[in-house]
């Protein structure tokens, strides 16, 4: 055998699990998603490195639709499997055939997406091997946390943390002909600073495509000023105070609102985008700030694949919908709900356009241009968060959400910060901290503390909001 030939067989191995899944339903409805993902990660604590390690998986996803035929509302069977090989695509496409005819009828039920006349024929390198990832991803921070461990141990300061990055390579299939591949590599890097008997405690979190762009230098500097601000203890009860949300937390608050805001929930009066009687607050202006959410796929440092891939149903998604264009879309444009993400289901049910979700998310305030040291200069009394976490929803009406703050509050008087109070639950709904905005910064690609494992590709400002409600106080650290 040539090289050639070896390599395309080994090439060829997932694109293979795609066709054979494709064949096996015999003229059924069907789309088959395989995603080959590999991933290296480092973790350190006090100190000092502890476990690294590299990992790969492959994973199948049949979606098959039921023996009647999807003209007369067919039910569907979704099943995914780890570590299958050609010979075990058959028997899953089989197994979820008798779940799809068994089922009842699938209410999002549509022909499977193909190319079509006005579609893009780019493959994405369909042909190509999986995307891969490896320890030398790690090469220029490792060297640098040796300095940060020596920098610390100096100083009294512990760190802890850990470090990932991963390569997904997914191909996608559809028995309506379409083909799409689509490489996502992602990483993040969190820090946790401890020192004085660990009394004291901050976070910072950074998140990249390729570690290029990470300087763990800096990011413990950050840390380091953060300590030093709790060297002073003030006292402050709960109430409602000035508050300079960090580009991270506010990347959290803008997950959840994103999250939702599907169509369908909105069009039933179930959320906060509802118009009370029925229908959706599309067109509506939520805020007097000049404030635009957004998703893009070409975003700079945030891209992601342009099209639909769905695993299962949701109302965010539908399966019947994978490949289907998910192009650059606007959720609120300058204070204005704009639109809201839909299926090919939803729309046709709320009469409303059609936008499939986008898998980043994008805030932006026109105008702004400070920095987070910029916003804390223009404060003359209020607090400065580090991160949020536990966040949960109270009231899907408002969107009311409760929470803890974390790894430091600060409090800033006469723009400086000038020491650390104690930490909070917060009940604050995202949409009414829209209308609150006193200033805000640039927005920045962050990684937010409690939702960054699942909204990987986001982009925010700092804010400062008036009066965010402090509503008790918390013994988290």
């Amino acid at each position: 055998m040539t090289q050639d030939v070896a390599l395309t067989a080994r090439a060829e191995r997932s694109q293979e699990l795609v066709e054979r899944g494709i064949a096996a339903a015999g003229g059924r409805g069907c789309a088959v998603v395989v995603e080959e993902r590999s991933s290296v990660n480092l973790r350190w604590a006090m100190n000092g490195l502890t476990t690294n390690g590299l990992t790969t998986s492959r994973s199948v996803t049949v979606i098959v639709a039921g023996s009647s035929g999807l003209a007369d509302g067919a039910g569907v069977g979704v099943l995914t499997r780890q570590g299958i090989g050609a010979d075990g695509v058959a028997a899953l496409v089989a197994e979820a055939a008798a779940i799809a005819d068994a089922a009842a009828p699938a209410e999002d039920a549509a022909p499977f997406v193909g190319e079509g006349p006005a579609a893009s024929r780019d493959r994405g390198g369909w042909d190509d091997p999986a995307g891969e990832t490896g320890a030398e991803v790690f090469g220029g921070l490792a060297e640098q946390l040796g300095e940060v461990f020596a920098r610390g141990a100096a100083e009294g300061r512990e760190s802890f943390g850990f470090a990932m990055h991963e390569m997904s390579t997914t191909w996608l299939g559809t028995s309506a002909g379409l083909r799409r591949r689509h490489d996502q590599p992602h990483g993040t890097i969190e820090l946790n600073g401890k020192s004085h008997g660990r009394s004291r405690s901050t976070w910072v979190g950074r998140t990249s495509r390729d570690f290029a762009d990470i300087d763990a230098l800096a990011i413990d500097e950050e840390v380091r000023t953060r300590l030093d601000w709790q060297a002073r203890r003030v006292e402050l009860p709960p109430g409602r105070y000035d508050t300079v949300l960090p580009a991270a937390a506010v990347a959290d608050f803008m997950a959840y609102l994103y999250w939702s805001s599907d169509a369908r929930s909105a069009h039933e009066g179930r959320t906060v985008f509802s118009t009370p009687g029925g229908g959706t607050r599309v067109g509506e202006r939520l805020t007097a700030s000049p404030a635009t959410l957004s998703g893009d796929p070409s975003y700079p440092g945030l891209e992601c694949a342009p099209y639909v891939m769905a695993r299962a149903s949701s109302p965010l998604g539908s399966v019947f919908d994978n490949g289907l264009a998910a192009p650059p879309a606007v959720w609120i444009e300058g204070g204005v709900l704009a639109a809201l993400p839909s299926t090919r289901f939803t729309a046709g049910l709320t009469g409303l356009p059609l936008n499939p979700a986008v898998d980043n998310l994008l805030l932006t305030v026109a105008g702004a241009s400070a920095s987070l040291e910029e916003l804390v200069a223009g404060t003359e009394r209020g607090l400065l968060l580090t991160c949020l976490w536990y966040i949960r929803e109270v009231d899907p009406q408002t969107l009311l959400l409760t929470g803890l703050t974390r790894d430091g509050v600060y409090v800033v008087e006469g723009g400086e910060v000038t020491g650390a109070t104690t930490n909070f639950r917060f009940n604050e709904s995202p949409v009414d901290l829209l209308g609150r905005i006193q200033a805000a910064g640039a927005t920045e690609i962050t990684l937010g503390r409690e939702f960054g494992e699942w909204a990987q590709r986001t982009a925010a400002p700092p804010l400062r909001i008036a009066d965010f409600n402090m509503s008790t106080t918390s013994e988290a650290s």
